[in-house]
């Protein structure tokens, strides 16, 4: 009696915040489907009207849709193997005893802190820039011409701007991965005659096959909704070949005015992020389980 007077109890005491993060996320989600079915634009915000399938067959025709798609996946995809490798390369490096380590971990976690829109700029403008950033000084220096990246690689500069905010955050969970595994077995390795290599492929990677796994899920998804550095560097451009799905979006309803083709796009978003999500969740699921 007393558990089930307990039990009571702690729901009760739950119920308010599951009902509040429940109507925060419902009823955006429903206001989205119930504009992605209306004539609904901004420029004329008085003459709505029912539109059926109409906004998702225009916003599937969009002669950006697939392009936008496409940068998406490249973008995440190219995202998570710079993280990743990097960070066990980096957690690797960080696991050995240095001078300085604390100073030496601060300082590499640290671009994890900027925010999107500063560090966009502080590569568009300091690093990136064909006229007076680092990479074109490092290019006169050795006599070749320096690279406009953001007009000849893009998305490849993108690429390069979220990875370098994100690194630090892989970085931190290998090396917490790391340093949780046994020295003895570290040891035991050594003394069978276990090179550098073969300790790296039989004992360190599936030692942190979890956290991998933890933080491919994590960022991948964040990185479906990458928007600002877009926004700050390429503008989507040069034509689409920068725009991925949240900047489509945004084009659409801030640049074109157009709330039911945008919440259309939101919709088919969603959609793609859970199914992404759904298989995300079943590798992890079966990876936590071995």
């Amino acid at each position: 009696m007393a558990t089930r007077q307990t039990s009571t109890l702690a729901r009760f005491m739950m119920a308010p915040s599951v009902i509040l993060l429940f109507i925060w996320m419902i009823v955006p989600l429903a206001m989205t489907l119930w504009f992605s079915f209306q004539n609904y634009n901004l420029l004329n915000p008085a003459n709505v009207s029912f539109a059926g399938l109409f906004n998702y067959k225009f916003f599937y025709t969009d002669p950006a849709f697939f392009q936008s798609i496409w940068n998406t996946l490249v973008l995440v995809v190219g995202v998570l193997l710079i993280t990743v490798i990097g960070g066990i390369a980096l957690a690797l490096l960080l696991d050995q005893p240095m001078f300085g380590q604390g100073i030496v971990r601060i300082l590499v976690i640290s671009p994890f802190f900027v925010m999107p829109p500063v560090a966009a700029l502080v590569w568009k403008n300091m690093i990136m820039h064909p006229g007076y950033g680092v990479f074109a000084d490092f290019a006169k220096f050795f006599g070749a011409q320096p690279v406009d990246w953001f007009a000849q690689f893009p998305l490849f500069s993108i690429i390069i701007i979220v990875a370098w905010q994100w690194l630090p955050f892989a970085t931190l969970i290998l090396l917490t991965a790391l340093q949780s595994l046994d020295g003895e077995q570290k040891e035991a390795a050594e003394m069978d005659g276990a090179g550098i290599v073969s300790r790296f492929i039989y004992l360190t990677i599936p030692h942190i096959s979890r956290a991998v796994t933890v933080v491919i899920l994590i960022q991948t998804i964040f990185l479906l909704g990458v928007y600002a550095e877009i926004l700050v560097t390429t503008n989507g451009g040069p034509g689409y070949a920068s725009t991925n799905l949240p900047f489509l979006i945004y084009r659409t309803a801030l640049l074109g005015y157009d709330v039911g083709g945008a919440s259309a796009g939101g919709i088919i978003a969603v959609i793609l992020a859970n199914i992404v999500a759904f298989f995300l969740m079943r590798a992890v699921g079966k990876n936590l389980d071995k």
